[in-house]
């Protein structure tokens, strides 16, 4: 337990928070959490178990889809023959129907899926925001995030030109923070980093589906997943279970 609780640490833990005065002092910090959690995890089994079934360490009500994706697969697999690749096991097993499987054809079908997450950031965000609060639901279907990186402009340095977006679209931020909030939603503020790293740190994981209001969402296959770009709309319809 111990050595996956310290392998899921690693992909969790953001990276960016941490200034490394060299990749020596980084793979220190990593070795001294590795020991600390392996330890703690020995020590309360059930606590670790219950952590690694999270979807994030920012979110301990999710759970992984592993179970559900499997019994999606073992249905697939009445109607297509032979081995799948990685791709195929990911997409079918995010199917609506795996029953449709069946008529499925490459290159002519189209699928109706079901993602695990999604991610938004500040520039598309605010009207897929303001069509999920029409929708009258407490909360979003799926784990969903937000992240104020896209409406600050590089023109000075970074903490002047931060400074200048949070003045200029405090009006968006203030919006974006409380209905985030109310809805819950994840509330990735300016200055905290670029949306495509913080969702690989903190949220991507292998086998997972997710869609992102931005061109860059795929950045999230670096670790296995797949991660689609998208329009507010398309996001919308996942945040409400449509």
């Amino acid at each position: 337990v111990g050595s996956y609780y310290c392998i899921y640490l690693l992909h969790l833990v953001p990276m960016s928070s941490f200034v490394f005065s060299s990749s020596a002092s980084r793979l220190s910090l990593v070795r001294r959490r590795c020991v600390a959690s392996a330890a703690s995890a020995h020590r309360n089994v059930g606590e670790a178990q219950r952590f690694l079934a999270t979807m994030s360490i920012h979110e301990p009500d999710s759970k992984l889809p592993y179970e559900k994706i499997a019994d999606r697969l073992k249905v697939v697999k009445k109607y297509k023959s032979g081995p799948l690749t990685l791709a195929e096991k990911i997409i079918y097993g995010h199917l609506d129907n795996p029953e449709d499987a069946k008529d499925i054809k490459r290159g002519a079908s189209y699928l109706k899926l079901r993602p695990d997450r999604v991610a938004m950031q500040d520039a598309t965000a605010q009207m897929a925001v303001l069509q999920f609060v029409s929708s009258g639901l407490p909360k979003t279907a799926v784990p969903t995030t937000i992240h104020c990186d896209h409406l600050i402009e590089a023109k000075v340095e970074g903490k002047k030109d931060l400074d200048v977006a949070k003045d200029k679209n405090r009006e968006v931020y203030d919006f974006l923070a409380t209905a985030a909030s109310k809805y819950g939603m994840g509330f990735w503020k300016p200055g905290s980093g670029i949306i495509h790293q913080i969702v690989l740190e903190n949220y991507a994981f292998p086998g997972g589906l997710m869609i992102g209001t931005d061109s860059h969402t795929p950045n999230a296959g670096g670790l296995g997943m797949a991660a689609i770009g998208v329009g507010g709309v398309d996001a919308v319809d996942v945040m409400a279970d449509i």
